[in-house]
């Protein structure tokens, strides 16, 4: 079974890096004790999120529904022959990560199959189990054995998934807007993306960030490196959106460039280094 968790688990940790080098490069700068956690949460995560974004030719609901009941039984039987789902299954019961978390964020990828624009409060709803959920499962994954921290720390964290989530959403506004027909921002009209829309979304990135870093300053040296590292490259993200005229949002995707992340990686070293959060 050691070499069969073992290849499971690097089927995560391979998923992960192929699918993000950014979010896979903040992982192994986190402790060893934490890292198997979070890979296999990213990779159940990446999985479903593949199924409701990228199977356009496939039956997608049919697939989903498969792939939830295949993680149900996965974490009921303690195994499953999906690696990915067996690595997952492995960390839900390793680090005690909370089932209503699992059902909020399937929640929200099953919302993509269907729904084409979000109101205010379903979209409070989709951003809390794509996002949040997430980044709750990574705190428990952190501080499975320390409840009360983990409780004073669950606000910041979601904030911060929220943040990576509206930036997520700027980003690939073209993509979700004129080829997958998804409005996240329903009383926004990004036909006629403006101004004051833009500004708008970005006030309330800009708190989620603020809101976020204090929870982030708090959280143990063993990890606090791994998750400013992903939280600077958001930012630096973020910030270059911010530059951008809205009419260039529906017409690229931005991203970060590899020499600037070499750069971000050094400076955040550094400053997590010398206590200089």
């Amino acid at each position: 079974m050691d070499i069969y968790r073992k290849n499971n688990l690097d089927c995560s940790r391979i998923t992960t890096k192929n699918y993000s080098t950014s979010f896979s490069l903040g992982v192994r700068m986190l402790n060893r004790k934490y890292r198997s956690g979070i890979y296999s949460i990213y990779g159940f995560v990446r999985y479903a999120d593949e199924i409701v974004d990228t199977f356009f030719e496939q039956n997608q609901e049919e697939i989903f529904n498969e792939f939830k009941h295949e993680t149900d039984k996965a974490i009921a039987r303690r195994f499953s022959i999906n690696p990915i789902l067996d690595s997952f299954q492995h960390a839900v019961h390793s680090f005690q990560i909370d089932r209503e978390l699992i059902n909020a964020f399937l929640y929200s990828m099953e919302l993509d199959l269907h729904q084409t624009s979000y109101a205010p409060n379903l979209l409070k709803t989709y951003i809390y189990g794509s996002a949040e959920a997430v980044g709750l499962m990574c705190l428990q994954v952190f501080y499975f054995d320390e409840p009360e921290k983990y409780q004073t720390l669950k606000e910041p964290a979601r904030k911060l998934g929220a943040a990576f989530q509206k930036v997520n959403f700027l980003r690939d506004a073209q993509d979700d807007f004129e080829n997958k027909g998804r409005i996240y921002f329903e009383e926004i009209d990004f036909s006629r993306f403006d101004e004051p829309s833009k500004i708008r979304i970005e006030k309330e990135i800009e708190q989620d960030f603020t809101d976020a870093f204090q929870g982030l300053k708090q959280l143990k040296k063993e990890v606090r490196f791994g998750v400013y590292l992903a939280y600077i490259y958001y930012l630096r993200l973020f910030r270059k959106i911010k530059r951008a005229h809205p009419s260039q949002i529906l017409k690229q995707r931005y991203r970060v460039s590899n020499s600037k992340k070499m750069y971000l990686l050094a400076n955040a070293y550094f400053k997590n280094a010398f206590n200089l959060l």
